[in-house]
């Protein structure tokens, strides 16, 4: 990635923000650009990133049928506007201003969920919370070895995500 100037961090605003971009080429998407903001404050901590398309695209839905260790390895490009569910195991990731875009796989997208999961079970004394964190981490790792199939669904309305795989059916999102 090309490094920028450092500026001020939006957030605490100590003059330690770093900021870079990059530009590459994802097959049957085309020339995509990445962005990112990050504090190197420890105690702020404050990270931004999203993704963008070099050609305006339309506002789109894209679901991908999980059903496979193989499916594991389906590029994911998530931009910042972008909402991504999971409706089997009630999971979403809604877009808004803390949102970021990134560039992934499947695999990657489970983790995240699984990262928020983990979390949120080491970090209450709650025993009910503890057991649904314990069903919802078996059931993604069922997941991950192709025996719990799966929906993954990702709408943007900014047309600048993706998933790169015959399999995924795309379609014109009907913006409000």
């Amino acid at each position: 990635m090309d490094k920028l100037e450092k500026q001020k961090c939006p957030v605490c605003f100590k003059n330690i923000l770093t900021l870079t971009e990059d530009n590459m080429e994802i097959p049957y998407f085309g020339r995509v650009f990445l962005f990112s903001m990050q504090c190197q404050d420890k105690e702020c901590n404050y990270n931004m990133s999203d993704v963008e398309t070099e050609e305006q695209k339309e506002p789109t839905r894209y679901t991908l049928e999980i059903n496979s260790e193989k499916d594991m390895n389906i590029r994911v490009v998530k931009s910042s506007n972008a909402g991504v569910k999971i409706p089997q195991l009630k999971m979403s990731m809604e877009p808004g201003v803390a949102s970021v875009g990134f560039v992934s796989n499947v695999e990657g997208i489970l983790d995240r969920f699984k990262k928020v999961i983990e979390e949120e079970r080491n970090s209450t004394e709650d025993e009910e919370v503890k057991d649904n964190a314990k069903k919802l981490l078996k059931k993604i790792w069922k997941v991950k070895l192709g025996e719990f199939p799966i929906k993954l669904i990702i709408e943007d309305a900014s047309g600048n995500s993706a998933i790169i795989s015959d399999k995924a059916k795309i379609e014109k999102l009907k913006t409000k």
